[in-house]
């Protein structure tokens, strides 16, 4: 007698930007259908008992339908926190058991759907469920960048695909493809469809005319700027947008953000002739959703005159699904203050700084329009190539020629934002020598002072 073996596909995810992309990937049947299709959400935040989770967000309960169930992995591993606890290797026999039980899974086959794969928590689900075949999903810049960690082979093996929205039309993503991992992309037909289902909820958004709609991040959270310089940062925000001839604004901050960066934007604003609204970082009294509605709801609802940002994938979803006037700002900050080199976030803020128009250059703000796919593949796919290497040379060593071709030929007043002098120096790629002392390896004379030296040191060291 045989007994069909149940599946069970977890979905995991941590925002409800998350949740809509896996909500396009089902209606774009981009999985199987399996037996139960469950929902387990993580709350990452810095003090998650303090934040909102996921399924408590204006929106969610819209996507919810589109699964059987829903878990919190909060509670599940409660008090440990999700970003930082990984199971012990001698206790993961013991948590798969205690999961099983706990999820009623009891037998089933379990398959995975993950983002940001080389962290915890989605590191950890997939070591507690060693035969489970994996698939990620992308819904954000990162994806175009390298693997950020070396994988441990007995998760990267197991993943099959990854599933991206196309941000950025013609450019590939370089995540995973060390394992020989396929890209897919999502429709943006289908996320558009989720988006606009979203907008159509009775959510009350501020009545303000074509803004220009101010996008915050909280970067020094994250430990990339210092907070005054954050602050400063949204204070070019209000001068720049103001100075292309802008006077109503919007700012949608990071619901964790201080308040006072939101008072020092108002006083700015108001010294400048300028109207400033300040979307509420919890939901208001008369129902307002507050600044944890999705942004893709205001593009719809708003239709802001102009999106301004820093590096945020929301300036990318602007432009490429909604066709609104973008622009950037303090990429170059980012670019300078990024440590160690390696850094993951290194890749967004390229791919916004070589996209997207500066704020404060009037003429490439009004004259900009998005690169076709042949533009992108020409011109930004080498870069991001070479950035990529210089990155994580030991995960994908193949591209160190590519790398080296790039750099050859385009390392420009332009380009030399993107790359360290001390990161060339250590992968020993061109560049690392200033041009005007390239010269030097190849002359004879100092090569001969350059051994004597170093045969006189080696004297005085006997």
């Amino acid at each position: 007698m045989s007994t069909t073996v149940r599946t069970t596909r977890l979905f995991v995810a941590s925002t409800l930007y998350g949740v809509a992309t896996l909500a396009a990937a089902l209606d774009a049947g981009r999985f199987e259908t399996a037996d139960r299709s469950l929902l387990l959400l993580c709350n990452n935040a810095s003090i998650p008992e303090t934040s909102p989770s996921v399924d408590e967000m204006p929106g969610f309960e819209a996507l919810r339908g589109r699964f059987d169930g829903v878990l919190s992995w909060n509670e599940a591993i409660a008090p440990f926190h999700p970003g930082a606890w990984v199971p012990r290797a001698d206790d993961v026999p013991l948590w798969e058991r205690h999961l099983r039980r706990e999820w009623e899974l009891g037998h089933d086959r379990v398959e995975l759907v993950v983002e940001s794969i080389q962290v915890s928590p989605a590191l950890s689900i997939c070591q507690i469920f060693p035969s489970a075949p994996i698939d990620v999903y992308a819904d954000g810049l990162m994806s175009y960048g390298p693997t950020r960690d070396k994988l441990d082979p007995l998760v990267g093996t197991r993943i099959r695909r990854l599933i991206h929205p196309e941000l950025v039309p013609g450019l590939k993503p370089l995540l995973l493809t060390e394992f020989g991992v396929e890209a897919e992309t999502l429709g943006t037909g289908h996320l558009l469809k989720v988006f606009a289902e979203l907008a159509d909820l009775p959510f009350e958004v501020p009545a303000v005319e074509a803004p220009a709609l101010l996008l915050g991040q909280y970067l020094s959270a994250l430990g990339l700027i210092e907070s005054a310089q954050e602050e400063e940062l949204h204070l070019r925000m209000i001068r720049g947008a103001v100075a292309l001839g802008h006077t109503r604004l919007v700012f949608k901050p990071h619901p964790t953000a201080p308040e006072q960066w939101s008072q020092a934007m108002a006083a700015e604003a108001d010294a400048l002739g300028a109207e400033l609204t300040v979307l509420r970082r919890e939901a208001g009294p008369d129902g307002s959703p507050g600044a944890s509605l999705l942004v893709e709801v205001l593009y719809q609802r708003m239709r802001p005159a102009l999106v301004v940002g820093c590096f945020s994938t929301g300036l990318m979803t602007a432009a490429s699904f909604f066709g609104l006037p973008v622009a950037r700002t303090g990429t170059e900050l980012l670019l300078d203050r990024l440590a160690p080199y390696q850094n993951s976030n290194r890749i967004p803020v390229t791919l916004i700084d070589a996209l997207l128009p500066d704020l404060e250059d009037a003429r490439a703000v009004s004259g900009w329009s998005p690169p076709s796919a042949e533009q992108v593949a020409e011109l930004v796919s080498p870069l991001l190539t070479a950035v990529g290497f210089a990155m994580q040379p030991r995960i994908y060593p193949e591209l160190r020629p590519a790398a080296e071709r790039y750099l050859a030929h385009h390392l420009d007043d332009r380009t030399w934002r993107y790359f360290k002098r001390r990161r060339l120096s250590a992968l020993a790629l061109p560049g690392a020598v200033p041009a005007q002392l390239a010269f030097i390896p190849r002359s004879p004379a100092l090569r001969k002072v350059a051994r004597r030296a170093r045969a006189l040191k080696r004297a005085a060291l006997r």
